[in-house]
């Protein structure tokens, strides 16, 4: 145990003395801090206008005049997509999800109005986040600091004399490890902490305990990813005969992770498991309900069988006899057809979107940096699974909406007055706005199950490397 402790004490002595390493911190530190005010300011500005409007659309909504209920329906509702707590600190695919919504009655519209939508095409390059410097910056500050950890030593014939003085390869590849590691934990994790500390001090209000188990967890996560990334570089060396060699392996190592792999996926993922484009996704819901049948047409089949089960249902011969407002009741058998075909189409579309990510998730086995991009997104709130969600949830509410006006339509409206007969306007007040449920840590976890085992996996295999696999190794 004093030998990994020397080990570690020596390592840490290097890392300091190395002036360039030193630079290096200092700048990683701008650029910590430049990006954490970027995020935390973006954050807090666009959820106090997406607030504003909000409050806005639904003040001039419960302040309509007296009016028909179904033209209320199609008055509409505009929905805002609040920015995640988290969001700050890891952007995910906000910049490029839509942020707001229109509901209306018959018909199922799609987020709009992203970031990327006004942007220039730079944004393609990606944003400057403190996870995206965490994920693809650090390795790089860990693979500099210890390429030639014991590539150096071995060519200097130091690594020999170590050896013979009884230090095994074992003890010096963990001490090595844990060296650059404790060094590297010590600076990000604890600049992390900082980050967040100073960010829930200055805005108490978003630290929730569901926002405090989100933040535990990405800090344990990219924890983890360091110590990976530090055993990574430790084996490298080891395996090298010279720190040259070492660094450039490491740096063909951090291509093929960070950029190649993810973008083989994304386009593997889209060529395997294509997706519609959002005309034929209309397409195909104007299609079936066409085979089902039209509301409007009097001579259409499915709905004069509707009608005719109706009447049959209340023993009456004319639709003027039903106890209430029939065109109400066959709005409502309307919206329920669309509004199910919608959800069956938005289904297979949500299918494809998951087979094409499942890629990414199966090659998190392989690339650490796939790894934790999956699971950090899906810890923070900004991941597709958190922005479909929310689609799913306005959905709900916009169908709720429809068809509490639809049976307003149909038992307070005069059959003879469907089109001009008005409601008192206190009736539309009575609908409170739209309020997202939150969802949890564990909801976010069991949509990468296979990512987790992936995590699961790096952890046995690194467990297994030190208690079986260093045994016999040659240095």
């Amino acid at each position: 145990m004093n030998s990994i402790k020397n080990i570690i004490a020596v390592e840490w002595k290097n890392i300091i003395r190395t002036k360039t390493a030193m630079v290096l911190i200092g700048v990683f530190a701008v650029l910590l801090l430049f990006s954490a005010f970027i995020g935390i300011e973006n954050k807090v500005e666009q959820n106090s206008i997406r607030h504003k409007y909000q409050e806005q659309v639904h003040d001039d909504y419960v302040n309509q005049p007296d009016r028909n209920p179904h033209r209320v329906s199609h008055y509409g509702y505009l929905v805002f997509r609040e920015r995640p707590a988290l969001s700050f600190f890891e952007f995910g695919i906000e910049s490029f999800a839509g942020n707001s919504v229109f509901l209306e009655a018959h018909r199922q519209n799609t987020v709009n109005l992203s970031e990327a939508g006004f942007s220039n095409g730079m944004l393609r390059f990606g944003e400057l986040s403190i996870a995206l410097i965490l994920q693809l910056l650090v390795p790089l500050f860990i693979f500099f600091i210890g390429y030639g950890t014991l590539a150096d030593l071995k060519s200097n014939g130091v690594l020999k004399i170590m050896l013979a003085q009884g230090v095994s390869a074992k003890k010096l590849i963990l001490g090595k490890t844990l060296g650059i590691f404790s060094f590297t934990i010590a600076v990000f994790i604890g600049a992390l902490l900082l980050i967040f500390t100073i960010a829930f001090a200055v805005y108490p209000e978003e630290l929730t305990a569901a926002v405090l188990m989100r933040s535990i967890f990405a800090v344990g996560l990219y924890t983890l990813y360091f110590f990976i990334c530090s055993w990574v570089t430790v084996l490298i060396s080891a395996k090298s005969s010279r720190g040259g060699t070492a660094l450039i392996s490491l740096i063909v190592m951090w291509m093929l992770c960070g950029i190649i792999l993810p973008k083989m996926a994304q386009n593997v993922g889209q060529v395997i498991f294509p997706s519609i484009s959002k005309l034929e996704f209309e397409t195909h819901i104007a299609e079936d309900l066409e085979q089902i049948g039209d509301s409007h047409d009097p001579e259409d089949a499915y709905y004069n069988t509707f009608k005719a089960e109706t009447l049959a249902e209340y023993g009456v011969d004319d639709v003027k006899d039903l106890p209430f407002n029939y065109v109400g009741h066959l709005m409502a058998e309307g919206e329920r057809i669309t509004t199910q075909l919608y959800r069956a189409h938005f289904d297979e579309l949500i299918d494809t979107y998951d087979k094409q990510n499942s890629i990414a998730a199966y090659l998190s086995f392989v690339d650490p940096y796939l790894m934790l991009r999956n699971l950090s997104m899906a810890v923070t709130g900004t991941d597709m699974a958190h922005y479909l969600d929310f689609q799913k949830q306005t959905e709900a509410y916009r169908h709720e909406q429809t068809q509490y006006f639809n049976e307003l339509h149909k038992n307070e409206i005069d059959s003879k007055q469907s089109g001009t007969q008005r409601l008192d306007s206190s009736r539309f007040k009575q609908r409170g706005t739209f309020q997202y449920n939150k969802r949890g840590l564990l909801w976010a976890l069991s949509n990468q199950l296979t990512t987790l085992l992936a995590l699961l996996f790096w952890v046995m295999l690194i467990v297994f490397s030190f208690f079986f696999g260093f045994k016999k190794i040659k240095l």
